[in-house]
């Protein structure tokens, strides 16, 4: 796992700060476990991990104004520079409108400003700490700084109301850590915190105005473009500049690979036939001059594009997907390779595994997507990201309705009466679309809350019923009727007192709003997915996660969005821009029904193994779940009873993510004898570990 991490005092000397470390309250002075120092004190900043040279760059304009930039960032060091002064006078956003994936850090004499990214998958944390503030782009190091205990309500309402952020506000699963909300900056001056957004979002009174479709679709292509580039060609360090690159200046894809002494092709891409990770792999082949180029073309470049499909035998039904994909692989620029996955594979097959900054479902289905990922490249391209930022959540509904653009309302409407087959349907989903634009945010709250403490989960099955339980303001989880009562009504307060707080409106429609929520979620999923498959010196890239992809995505006017088959439609013009035209028929199909159908399979395979896991689960004694009920609803689910797997895979990751906690030894900090003891790390290893929920029975 790499993080940045830093911290900001309140006095201007603080006597053990720099390579030594940090000096606490009580005297102890520690520093990060494998870290390099970008700057020191008084408000040092470490990068920790496995960084490449070309991840790290430091800009000085002297030795009190300067910008760190940690990831893969195509922005030059002269651009980087404009970006330093322009934050120094207090604009932040130019910091997040380069290409690429990274963190930016801008010290501007003792106002330090760490910028988070729209979507959520570079995410910022913060924790008061010997009268000043340490953050990191990692909740368990700061977790391991001050000694936190698990708060338990959050666990709770990661369970009860994932997609909520009422319910879930800045809170982390370790007490006393913070998170900032994607879209925002953390600003400390001289240990003092705020917390500041650098984006505008539409207002919920006045509409945005609409955006011509053919240019948002132009944007959209431009921005995939740029993020694809950002990461063939790293951007290099000019000679002869007063600019710090680092240990090594930057490298190219194939200088990465010469340093490592390995034969694995620089840059490779999933192909399984879906549209997002193809439409990558097709762009990231056809760059001119970029890995992907045919020998013998005169560009000096020369390297196939790595293409990797995953073909699940445990399975059956993707048939058409895996042809999909071998018609693509039949490029000259792509080199194809075929993944067989078989029962070792199955989600829920492996119940060990490293731990992860957070808990997320993507816990169980770490040993699959290692597989694939082990054929990949040093630097891969996946898709993940694409239907959060393209498809219309269906709230969008009523957005459109609060805009009076009703007509707009009749493609959608038909595709889910013509898949449901009931003439009732176009009433229903109108009705609800309408009730929801009407619906003030916090009577949308305060009614989840109510249902929490009802225990009212049951949903209309179905396209429709998904599309008519989704058209609220917020939802309970899939795995919210399983937790125990207690839990519930834990949430609940945790809703109530949102309601409570100034200004808890999102001041947004609807459907921007839930779009949002799910996209932060899928962030924070992917960032786990990372963390639990991660593979010895591979960069796993999701560029439609990049902030300007995001962006650009974002300003597609709501029509456009709401078509059925926009995303593939989109996604098609974007090749077409780049000189792709001839993709394989069915190309852009959905292919929810393949994961689906291997999540229920690995259930049933693993179903022995998980109702052991709960014969004793952490879970229960927090007081979250009930031992009985769970196992109860796995063997349930093995047998095929339609229950929600995404709330059993929620909790099984969980229990997991618990365990490996529990069993960690040590700590992400050294430099005195009380943390070089084997203590467990995150959270104290004595009732107060376990108290809260045990208090609770």
């Amino acid at each position: 796992m790499r993080w940045l991490v830093g911290w900001s005092s309140t006095s201007t000397r603080a006597p053990g700060i720099g390579s030594a470390g940090a000096t606490g309250g009580d005297g102890e002075t520690v520093h990060p476990v494998g870290s390099q120092l970008l700057w020191g004190d008084p408000d040092p900043l470490w990068a920790v991990g496995d960084w490449r040279p070309d991840e790290v760059r430091v800009v000085k304009a002297d030795a009190q104004n300067r910008i760190a930039v940690l990831g893969t960032c195509g922005a030059s060091d002269e651009e980087l520079r404009v970006g330093l002064f322009a934050a120094r006078g207090g604009a932040l956003r130019h910091l997040t409108a380069w290409s690429g994936s990274y963190t930016a850090v801008v010290q501007v004499g003792r106002r330090l400003m760490v910028c988070g990214d729209l979507a959520g998958a570079r995410p910022v944390f913060h924790t008061p700490w010997a009268g000043g503030t340490a953050y990191a782009t990692a909740a368990l190091p700061l977790a391991d700084l001050i000694e936190a205990n698990l708060d338990f309500g959050h666990l709770a309402a990661l369970l009860a109301a994932p997609d909520v952020p009422a319910a879930l506000h800045d809170s982390t699963p370790y007490e006393g850590v913070r998170r900032i909300p994607p879209g925002h900056a953390l600003i400390l001056r001289a240990g003092a915190r705020e917390i500041a957004g650098y984006e505008q979002v539409a207002s919920l009174a006045v509409a945005a105005p609409a955006a011509d479709p053919d240019r948002a679709v132009d944007a959209v292509r431009d921005a995939l473009v740029d993020a694809v580039r950002a990461r063939l060609a790293a951007p290099r360090h000019v000679p002869g500049t007063d600019v710090d690159p680092g240990p090594v200046p930057g490298m190219g894809p194939a200088e990465r690979r010469a340093a490592r002494g390995t034969p694995v092709p620089g840059i490779g891409a999933d192909l399984s036939g879906g549209p997002a990770s193809g439409t990558l792999a097709l762009l990231a082949a056809g760059l001119p001059g970029a890995p992907g180029t045919v020998l013998g073309h005169g560009t000096g470049a020369g390297e196939r594009l790595l293409a990797v499909t995953f073909n699940d035998l445990a399975v059956r039904g993707r048939e058409a997907e895996l042809e999909r994909a071998g018609t693509l692989a039949a490029n000259p620029r792509l080199h194809h390779v075929v993944v067989a996955g078989g029962e070792e594979v199955l989600p829920y097959a492996e119940l060990e595994g490293p731990l992860t900054d957070e808990p997320a479902a993507s816990l169980v289905t770490a040993a699959r997507h290692r597989a694939r990922l082990a054929s990949g490249s040093a630097d891969h391209f996946t898709g993940y990201g694409a239907r959060q930022v393209l498809d219309a959540h269906p709230a969008r509904l009523a957005d459109l309705l609060m805009d009076r653009k009703r007509r707009h309302l009749v493609r959608p409407v038909a595709a889910l009466a013509k898949a449901d087959g009931s003439v009732m349907v176009p009433a229903r989903v109108y009705g609800a679309a309408r009730k929801l634009a009407r619906t003030p945010y916090l009577v949308g709250v305060q009614g989840l809350a109510d249902r929490l403490l009802s225990r009212r989960f049951d949903e209309p099955g179905g396209a429709v019923g998904a599309s008519l339980a989704a058209l609220a303001w917020a939802r309970p989880g899939p795995a919210a009727r399983w937790l125990t009562g207690e839990a519930l009504a834990e949430v609940s307060v945790r809703l109530t007192g949102a309601t409570s707080r100034a200004g808890i409106g999102p001041g947004q429609r609807p459907g921007d709003f839930r779009a949002r929520s799910a996209l932060a979620r899928h962030a924070t999923d992917l960032r786990v997915l990372e963390q639990a498959a991660e593979v010895r010196f591979q960069r796993l890239h999701a560029p439609f996660l990049d902030n300007q992809v995001v962006r650009a995505c974002r300003a597609l006017p709501e029509a456009l969005r709401v078509r059925p088959g926009a995303r593939a439609a989109i996604l098609r013009t974007v090749l077409e821009g780049a000189g792709v035209t001839d993709l394989p028929p069915g190309w852009g199909a959905p292919s929810h029904a393949s994961s689906n159908a291997a999540a229920r399979t690995g259930l049933r395979v693993a179903v022995d193994d998980l109702v052991v896991l709960f014969d004793t689960p952490l879970l229960a004694q927090a007081g979250l779940v009930e031992a009985r009920v769970v196992r109860k609803a796995l063997r349930a689910a093995a047998d095929g009873e339609p229950l929600p797997l995404e709330g059993l895979a929620d909790i099984v990751s969980l229990e997991l993510w618990l365990r490996r906690l529990l069993d960690r030894r040590g700590t992400c900090w050294t430099g005195t004898p009380a943390r070089q003891r084997a203590v467990p790390a995150g959270i104290r290893p004595q009732r107060g570990a376990l108290g809260a929920g045990a208090s609770r029975g």
